[in-house]
């Protein structure tokens, strides 16, 4: 009898040590679970990283495309835009612990078992919509000149005046700036390169503003004023030149914005903005033809060698993928790219993504939604 009662202590002692070590696996396993990033709550932890890595992802894309799209231009293809209509992540983080034991008699062979273990499943499934722009609107948008009242609000707003209206503008009363047309490129005037110069020493002067006027019939209207009173003399002096070379009356302060490729009345100054596609190909003039494509004439003639080193933007070829590049993009067997250092051709892309901005090439579609669900 008391055999009986002593084996019972004993497998009564075993069964609670036993009880005990499963106890403490278990809380261990729970103290590891709740360790796990995101295991109080996934959605919050991931706002950082999605955020950033999905802005950038988009940004890099758009440089990318907008350079590509440059570089088909000189090769007399059709420039094609993608944009990202809709980004939808959806997470999921499913944690779980099993706790097992086995008690035996004391007489048993096989004795007494635990067995633990942890279970982790992590789910990432980012779907993402493009939209193609098409359409009579996108290419409307992209055939029609920049309104001038949107050109001359970017100097407003400080942008250089020879870096916009330099990219921006065919012709100011008549006075013409570089351009190409029908594969052939035309040199700026010298009165509207020493204008342009002029108009930057100006505006750094605060010497002429801008503003929207709205008429019922007319509409809005830029115009732009000059100031005289409590300027330098240098400044004054610059601006009669302005005056001069461009054709303004002398004695007017105040002139009205119109588009117009020739000169109008002399309280007008009459603009003659580009299109985006006329920007675009302006820009691509300025690349590096691979020698192996002009010898098979696949693309347009642009500079000469001397004009294109006293350019102010280079975009690079070669055979080889760059390295530490502002945007790079492999066309036909080549790849094309901006130098991270070249300050003037980086300013003049991503001066190009923001005149995309100024044209109506959109649709009426909401604006692109990121919904990241996280489960």
């Amino acid at each position: 009898m008391k055999s009986a009662r002593a084996h019972d202590q004993r497998l009564a002692g075993t069964t609670s040590d036993l009880a005990i070590l499963i106890f403490r696996k278990l809380w261990i396993w729970l103290g590891a679970c709740a360790l796990l990033p995101g295991c109080a709550s996934l959605g919050p932890t991931t706002i950082v990283a999605d955020r950033f890595d999905y802005s950038a992802a988009i940004a890099d894309s758009w440089k990318q495309q907008t350079l590509l799209n440059i570089v088909k231009l000189r090769y007399v293809d059709l420039p094609i835009f993608v944009d990202v209509a809709s980004v939808v992540s959806g997470y999921s983080l499913q944690a779980g612990v099993s706790v097992s034991g086995t008690v035996s008699t004391a007489n048993a062979v096989q004795g007494n078992l635990l067995a633990s273990g942890l279970q982790g499943v992590y789910t990432d499934r980012p779907t993402i919509t493009y939209t193609p722009s098409t359409g009579q609107k996108f290419v409307r948008g992209l055939m029609e000149p920049i309104d001038p009242k949107n050109i001359f609000l970017m100097l407003q707003s400080g942008y250089a005046a020879d870096f916009v209206l330099g990219m921006t503008v065919e012709s100011l009363n008549g006075v013409r700036n570089r351009a190409t047309a029908a594969g052939m490129v035309r040199e700026a005037d010298p009165e509207f390169r020493r204008a342009i110069e002029l108009l930057r020493d100006v505006q750094a002067a605060g010497a002429f503003t801008m503003r929207v006027e709205e008429d019922k019939i007319k509409g809005s209207t830029g115009v732009l004023f000059f100031r005289r009173e409590d300027m330098p003399a240098d400044i004054v002096e610059k601006m009669t030149e302005i005056r001069r070379l461009l054709k303004m009356s002398p004695g007017t302060q105040r002139f009205t914005l119109r588009y117009s490729p020739a000169r109008g009345a002399d309280d007008e100054l009459s603009v003659n903005s580009r299109s985006m596609l006329q920007i675009m190909l302006a820009f691509s003039s300025y690349l590096e033809v691979p020698e192996a494509h002009m010898k098979d004439h696949s693309a347009l003639p642009g500079l000469t060698q001397t004009a294109a080193q006293q350019g102010s933007v280079r975009i690079h070829s070669g055979k080889d993928k760059p390295a530490e590049t502002y945007a790079a993009v492999r066309y036909r067997d080549y790849w094309f790219w901006i130098d991270q250092g070249d300050l003037a051709t980086k300013r003049a892309l991503s001066a190009i993504m923001l005149f995309f901005t100024l044209t109506d090439t959109g649709s009426k579609e909401p604006l692109p939604l990121i919904t990241i669900p996280a489960q």
